[in-house]
């Protein structure tokens, strides 16, 4: 499975300008430097996991809202697993998404 950068930058910023936020304040949110978030929205940097969950959390939704396109923005557990994920460290986020690969690729 290959990401799509550019896709992922466009939904960033589609969900921020959803919520009526300025990269600024997104950035403050998620505790990144602002012309970090430009970068990424234009895909010209890519994003850690790490910084995936941030914006995602900042912006009220969950990583694969990004990643992949689908995501339940009011999902209570959604939320409840962002929110843990936000607060591994890099290397138990590098885990978690070995993990999450490996159980997205079962046929369960």
């Amino acid at each position: 499975m290959d990401l799509d950068y550019s896709e992922i930058g466009k939904r960033i910023a589609r969900r921020r300008k959803e919520l009526g936020l300025r990269q600024v304040e997104v950035c403050e949110r998620a505790g990144i430097n602002d012309k970090y978030l430009s970068c990424i929205e234009r895909a010209a940097s890519i994003p850690s996991l790490e910084v995936v969950v941030k914006l995602a959390f900042a912006l009220n939704t969950t990583p694969d809202a990004f990643l992949m396109g689908t995501a339940s923005f009011d999902d209570y557990e959604w939320r409840n697993i962002a929110e843990i994920m936000r607060k591994m460290n890099q290397k138990q986020l590098s885990l978690a998404k070995n993990f999450l690969t490996w159980l997205y690729e079962q046929d369960i």
